[in-house]
């Protein structure tokens, strides 16, 4: 299609047209753009998702068919183990609250190795070979180990059978085959605990659905009886246990009793009430002291009053003989000193006096010590009285502190023998309790719902297979869409090329087949079809050099690579222009690798090097297409061997610059037929020395770096590239990758052409 540079200007900004306000914000078009090449590319690779989409789903559907189904039974267990406990008595089973954690442990017993092997044993699952590998036939591969082991000669290696242990086995067993079974069973064997509920699910998976509900429903036997079991167990050890610990405790109270009776026999101890009758002596002594005390000092104190030294009073209370004999003997006394201070001391009568008061005081004397006789009698059996009774109660306390000392150890052995005595009621009172509580104890666990025979397979599952194999062949599509979009570096449309170029594609040049060409050669198509795509694609080209600012007349086709199809489109361009009433000259660059006289059917030897080198005049290279009317110089004989060395040199040679002016003056339009640029240093030199360079890219052939170099060498060479063509594109495919260019291929615009 015409790419001009009034379109390629079309993707700048306008000036005077900003980003838009805030009020107005245009569309970005760089998200517009991201997502067309987006659909560009799915659309370009819809082959390969397409394909990956019906494939993969259809693999699986052939995967399928030769699987074997499955079937997964189902059974549901409820775990209460408060259930059917009597509230009086409390179970020797201690049971936790049922937590998460509990539900999932009695889950992980469901599955357990133990069940996994009754449910084995009891469904004869040994003798089945979805379970035993050992009686499947043999698979390909061993099949195929075998017969090369034949074939060589080699002899099959034996399997070592195990030594059986000693001792008593306990387990699976030693056998690798049953092992492996009940493996293979406990891996089909599964038990979920439902979560916010005391239920647990058993399944089974198995080939045979009747296999797979017998196998849930032994399962959850086994597992219920199992608790039932176990309890049974724990009752039977715990009532040993106890009658262990009663004969224990009986023969310790019976060895404690023994043991008080000898320490109260050897410590002289009294049991009942003599402890009593000791604290009543004590207390006896201790208020016949007080009163003996009392006493004592009475006697005391009539002592002291007999011998007058407690007063008259006293004295009169204590002795009164004593008192009156005194009274006596004081008015004898004042009688006589009355008579003697009245007659004097000798007169008779104080004489006389004097031997009354004498008389009257061994009276008193002999009064007073008969008194002070009996008190001191009477003091001393209270003092006898008071010793006594101390040294009483000092025996006695002694006797108590004796007996409270011995005490001491005899009550440690009666609380001994009392701890003892209570234990052993209260394990008797146990014993009791257990054996009521078996005749009563059920398991924790019962089945609410038995496993019957599914109906459809569990495995595999048909509809959600298929549609993620849909789904994974959509997306393996989609990845190998992108992957093989990521790994095509090649250009595959105009956009790509502007975009690695920076220039304007002037046209896409279709892959004419060959039954369109017919007897045609494709040199010749541009001039006998005029009226078909690729002819017009050809006009489209020329337009795209005369829409230049600059209308340059001498151009250079040039490619990166060989086959980019450069001479054809040299050759197009030139009949084309020639046919439209241009004066055109072709002239072959590509001195290494003539093709003009071949392809145009060259009259003349002589050729562009002949002239170069001054072997030949202008008129002598010059010739004349019949087919289109243009002019044409092909590269002439001088182009092999050594000489091909100082190619570049022709070129840059003073004779090349004088052709270039002399055509210049009689043409409006000369192409130089260049060679490729990476490989040819002539086709810098010719790129340079032209006005203009047309660079040629084979559609989905030439990769975006090969590109790149190539612009790169030709702005080294200050060559001015104005432009690309896209060659040898097929319609069809650039059609369906959904390409913007494409659009000039749709049949809608068939009644434009006409071939």
């Amino acid at each position: 299609m015409l790419d001009s540079p009034t379109e390629a200007a079309g993707s700048m900004p306008v000036p005077g047209r900003g980003r838009g306000s805030a009020a107005h914000r245009p569309i970005r078009t760089d998200d517009i753009a991201d997502l067309r090449a987006v659909i560009s590319v799915l659309w370009r690779r819809k082959l390969a998702i397409i394909v990956c989409a019906v494939l993969v789903p259809l693999l699986a559907w052939v995967a399928l068919g030769q699987m074997t189904p499955r079937y997964t039974a189902t059974g549901t267990l409820l775990y209460d183990p408060n259930e059917n406990k009597v509230r009086e008595m409390q179970s020797i089973l201690r049971t936790d609250p049922v937590t998460d954690s509990v539900m999932a442990s009695q889950a992980e017993i469901l599955q357990s190795l133990h069940i996994a092997q009754k449910v084995a044993e009891r469904g004869n699952l040994f003798d089945n070979p979805e379970f035993n590998k050992s009686l499947r036939p043999p698979s390909l591969s061993a099949r195929v180990m075998a017969g090369l082991r034949g074939m060589l000669g080699m002899e099959p290696t034996p399997t070592p059978t195990p030594t059986p242990p000693a001792g008593p086995v306990t387990g699976p067993g030693i056998g690798p085959e049953r092992n492996a079974t009940i493996l293979a069973v406990q891996a089909a064997l599964r038990a979920n605990a439902t979560r916010f509920s005391r239920t647990i699910e058993v399944s089974f998976t198995a080939e045979d659905r009747l296999v797979a509900a017998a196998a849930v429903n032994n399962a959850m036997d086994v597992y219920v009886k199992d608790q039932y079991a176990a309890k049974y167990r724990a009752v039977r050890r715990t009532t040993e246990m106890l009658e262990r610990r009663v004969r224990e405790l009986r023969a310790e109270v019976r060895r404690g009793e023994d043991n008080i009776a000898a320490y109260r026999s050897e410590h002289r101890l009294s049991q009942g009430m003599r402890a009593g009758m000791d604290a009543e002596q004590i207390s006896l002594l201790s208020e016949d002291l007080v009163r003996a005390r009392g006493e004592l000092t009475h006697a005391e104190g009539r002592l002291d009053a007999a011998h007058g030294k407690a007063g008259a009073g006293a004295q009169a209370a204590i002795a009164p003989s004593v008192v009156q004999l005194r009274l006596q003997q004081d008015q004898i006394a004042s009688q006589v000193q009355a008579r003697q201070a009245r007659f004097g001391p000798n007169h008779p009568e104080a004489e006389s006096l004097r031997r009354q008061l004498a008389e009257a005081q061994r009276a008193v004397a002999a009064e007073t010590t008969r008194v002070v006789s009996s008190i001191e009698s009477e003091h001393r059996s209270a003092r006898a009285r008071v010793a006594s009774l101390e040294q009483s109660l000092r025996d006695a306390q002694q006797e108590t502190n004796r007996a409270g000392q011995a005490h001491i150890a005899l009550n440690a052995m009666t609380r001994d023998v009392e701890a003892s005595r209570a234990q052993l009621q209260s394990v008797l009172q146990s014993i009791q309790q257990t054996a009521q509580q078996a005749a009563v104890e059920t398991s924790e666990a019962r089945e609410i719902s038995q496993a019957l025979p599914p109906e459809h397979p569990s495995w595999p599952r048909s509809g959600p297979l298929m549609a993620g194999a849909a789904v994974s062949g959509l997306f393996i599509g989609l990845l190998l869409a992108t992957i093989l979009q990521v790994a095509d570096t090649t250009l595959r449309s105009g956009e790509d090329t502007r975009a690695v170029s920076n220039l304007p594609c002037f046209a896409l040049l279709p892959e004419v087949g060959r039954r369109a060409l017919g007897h045609l050669s494709i040199e010749e198509y541009v001039a006998r079809r005029p009226l078909t795509i690729f002819a017009e694609q050809v006009r489209a080209l020329r337009a795209g050099l005369w829409f230049g600012a600059n209308r340059p007349r001498v151009i250079a086709m040039t490619a990166a690579r060989p086959a980019e199809g450069k001479t054809v489109v040299s050759i197009a361009l030139g009949r084309s222009a020639a046919l439209s009433g241009e004066r055109v000259l072709i002239i072959e660059s590509d001195l290494r690798q003539p093709r003009f006289a071949r392809r145009l059917g060259a009259q003349f030897e002589f050729g562009l090097a002949d002239y170069l080198k001054g072997e030949a005049v202008l008129e002598d290279v010059i010739q004349l297409d019949q087919l289109s009317g243009m002019h044409y110089i092909h590269a002439g004989k001088s182009t092999s061997g050594s000489g091909g060395a100082h190619l570049p040199g022709l070129f840059m040679s003073e004779t090349m610059a004088r052709l270039l002016a002399t055509v210049r003056q009689d043409y409006d339009l000369v192409l130089l037929d260049a060679p490729p640029v990476q490989a040819m240093t002539e086709a810098r030199v010719v790129a340079a020395i032209a006005d203009a360079t047309v660079l040629c890219v084979r559609w989905r052939s030439t990769p975006r770096a090969t590109l790149r170099l190539a612009l790169d060498l030709l702005e080294d060479a200050h060559a001015n590239v104005v432009g690309t063509v896209l060659t040898r594109v097929e319609p069809r495919i650039h059609l369906r990758s959904g390409a913007a260019d494409a659009e000039v291929y749709h049949r809608r615009y068939k009644q434009y052409f006409a071939g």
